[in-house]
This record gives C-alpha cells, sequence and structure tokens, in this order.
C-alpha cells in the first residue's frame, strides 16, 4: 500500500512538472526544443493522411450505405463483434413487391408479364449491389479502418510518450539553468548541479529513443499509403464489375420488352426513339389506304406547280435543274442514312452529310428539294434532320 502511494504520488509530480513546463512554454516563459525539420514533416504528411483516411472511409460507407440507422446498426454489430445480419437490398426489395403485384394483377396479363421481367431484373441488380457492397468492405473501407484503429492508434501513443519526453527534458533543462545559476551565488550548491545534470541525460536518452520509434513509425505511412493505392484499384474494380453487370442487366431487359411490347400493346408503339433502320420513303403522288375498316376507293392526288394550268405537269415530271430555289426558307439538313435516288428527279443521299433543302408551292409534304453542289433533286423527309 505505502508502494502504491509513493507510486501516485511520483505520477502526480511529473503530471504537475510537466503540466507547469508546457504552461510555461505558451506563455513563453520556457524553451521549448524544437524537432527537426524532416520530423515535422512526417508529422504533418502523418496528421494529413490520418484525416483524409477518415472522411474517404466515411464517405464511402455512406455511398454503399446511404441510410444512417443501418450504417449505425452495423457499426454496433461490428463493436459487439457480432455477425451483421444480411440486409435486403433496395432493388431487391422492390422486385419482390413487382412480382407479388404481377401475381395479384395476373401473372400471364401485358402489366403482369411486364411486371415479372423487371421484377427479375431488379432482383439481379439488387445481388450485383450486395456483390459490390460486400466486396468493397473487404477491400477498401476494411483496410482504412485497420490503419486508423490500428496503425494510427499505435502512432498517436508514440507522439504522447515523445511530447511527454520532450517536456522532462526541457523541465530538466530549466533545472540544470537554475542550479548553476544559484552555483554562482553559493559554492555549497555544486550537489545540485551534479544532480541536474544527472536528470538531463537520463532525460536527453529517453527522448532520443522515444523520438528514432516514432520516426520509424511516422515512415511506415509511405507503405500505408501504398497499401492504400492497392485498395483503392481494387475498389475501383470492384464498381467498374458492378456498373458492367448493370449496364448488361438493362440491356437485357429492354430487348425483352421491346421483343414483347408490341404483343401486348399492339398498335401502341410505332417504333423506337432512335431508329435502327431507315424508314421507308413515301412515294409522293400516291395516299395510302386506310390501316383499318373497309377499303375506300380513292384518287391519286397530282401535285401541280402554283399559277400552272389544270392538267400541267407535276413538280415530280420537272427537270430538277430548272427549279429555282426560293429567295428565303432555305435550310440546311443532316441525311440519317444511305438513299438511292429512284430516278433522275431525285438525289441520292450518304448518312450525315449535308445538304440545302427547301419546298415548293404544291410539292407533297413527305418530300423537300435538295441542293449538293451543282446536283439538285426530290429527297425524302424522313431521311433528312432539319437543322435550324
Amino acid at each position: 500500500m505505502d508502494f502504491n502511494m509513493k507510486k501516485l504520488a511520483s505520477d502526480a509530480g511529473v503530471f504537475f512538472t510537466r503540466a507547469v513546463q508546457f504552461t510555461e512554454e505558451k506563455l513563453g516563459q520556457a524553451e521549448k526544443t524544437e524537432l527537426d525539420a524532416h520530423f515535422e514533416n512526417l508529422l504533418a504528411r502523418a496528421d494529413t493522411t490520418k484525416n483524409w483516411t477518415e472522411k474517404i472511409l466515411r464517405q464511402t460507407e455512406v455511398l454503399l450505405q446511404p441510410n444512417p440507422s443501418a450504417r449505425v446498426e452495423e457499426f454496433l454489430y461490428e463493436k459487439l463483434d457480432r455477425k451483421v445480419p444480411s440486409r435486403v437490398t433496395n432493388g431487391e426489395l422492390l422486385a419482390q413487391y413487382m412480382i407479388e403485384a404481377a401475381n395479384d394483377f395476373g401473372p400471364q396479363s401485358p402489366y403482369g408479364k411486364t411486371l415479372i421481367k423487371v421484377g427479375e431484373t431488379e432482383r439481379r441488380l439488387g445481388g450485383a449491389e450486395r456483390d459490390f457492397i460486400h466486396s468493397a468492405s473487404i477491400n477498401f473501407l476494411t483496410p482504412l479502418r485497420n490503419f486508423l484503429e490500428g496503425d494510427w492508434r499505435t502512432i498517436s501513443k508514440e507522439r504522447r510518450i515523445l511530447q511527454n519526453r520532450r517536456l522532462d527534458l526541457d523541465a530538466c533543462k530549466a533545472r540544470l539553468k537554475k542550479a548553476k545559476a544559484a552555483e554562482a551565488k553559493a559554492a555549497l550548491w555544486s550537489d545540485e548541479v551534479e544532480k541536474a545534470e544527472h536528470e538531463l541525460r537520463m532525460a536527453q536518452t529517453e527522448f532520443d529513443r522515444q523520438a528514432e520509434v516514432t520516426r520509424l513509425l511516422l515512415e511506415g505511412i509511405s507503405s500505408t499509403h501504398v497499401n492504400h493505392l492497392r485498395c483503392l484499384h481494387e475498389f475501383a474494380e470492384a464498381q467498374a464489375t458492378y456498373y458492367a453487370q448493370c449496364y448488361q442487366y438493362m440491356l437485357d431487359l429492354q430487348k425483352q420488352l421491346g421483343s414483347s411490347r408490341g404483343e401486348m400493346l399492339p398498335g401502341t408503339f410505332v417504333g423506337n426513339t432512335e431508329a435502327t433502320s431507315p424508314p421507308p420513303a413515301t412515294a409522293s403522288p400516291t395516299v395510302m389506304p386506310a390501316a383499318a375498316g373497309p377499303a375506300i376507293p380513292t384518287l391519286p392526288v397530282v401535285p401541280t406547280v402554283a399559277g400552272a394550268p389544270d392538267g400541267a405537269p407535276a413538280i415530280e415530271a420537272l427537270n430538277p435543274s430548272d427549279v429555282k430555289p426560293p429567295a428565303s426558307g432555305t435550310r440546311k439538313a443532316r441525311a440519317l442514312y444511305d438513299y438511292e435516288a429512284a430516278d433522275s428527279t431525285e438525289l441520292s443521299l450518304l448518312s450525315d452529310e449535308m445538304i440545302t433543302v427547301y419546298s415548293l408551292p404544291g410539292m407533297d409534304p413527305d418530300w423537300l428539294m435538295g441542293e449538293r453542289g451543282n446536283q439538285k433533286g426530290k429527297v425524302p423527309v424522313t431521311y433528312l434532320e432539319l437543322l435550324s
């Protein structure tokens, strides 16, 4: 009991001495042992590594699990050394709702069939997300946590010890200085000087030893960067794989929906937003019959030139070289597809080429007059992208 009390009193005395030394340094009343520039750079680099690692870790956790309540729950399970329960992803939950809805609406109905197809794709997306989260947690988050909870704690502990060793060293320097000042006044204080010098040598040795230990740990930050670099590559590869899987799943779903939508809703879908093949050119002198209902005889529409007498030849029969462009109303157009002219009144097109187009009075609205240099001729509107 006496030994423990003595040790406690000794520790309290050391703590008080360090506190006094620290306060005097802050007030500018005591000298402070400065570390060399290289050591200070190592300390700054370690602090920067720790700060950014914490930020990257937290934001990656938010990316993988946006729900803060779920993150807190997973954190508590990890701290309690218990297995984190398997959690259904949002995609898998959506898939479950869609399939259950399809069963209620009728799995053979058009809506039910589509719900099942989309639900199955969402389930696959949810599974891919689960695999990505698992891979990112093991290959990226775990190494970051290990650094913060392992290496950085060790570095912080040794830095605190080094700080205490420095305070002890500076306190010994201050005592020696006071002892020498007193010795100048009275020779009886020589023993105090010798004692202070011995304490200073011991403190200097402890400080140097601790500085070397801390230096080695701080230089190990370079190895930490190399390890985190490898983990970052693995994280990027896992994310690329995840997005590639999602893209392929959605392509497969689009193909399924595209092949069946005409069966489910006939007559509703008239084509993709991006045409994969050129639309048929509409013949100008003919009117197409109605798609449904009894056949109604129709007369061919013969376009005429404005101001020409009845029975005058149509524009299609005119020589394109004789056609004059209007004073205004010409536009630029880009050919969407290749087009082979049917006769001398039409102009052949090459995909992506630019031409000048304009309309003439009495001309079929499905056609425009096109010009390319000295060449002129009719072109179908469906093959063009009109530019402003």
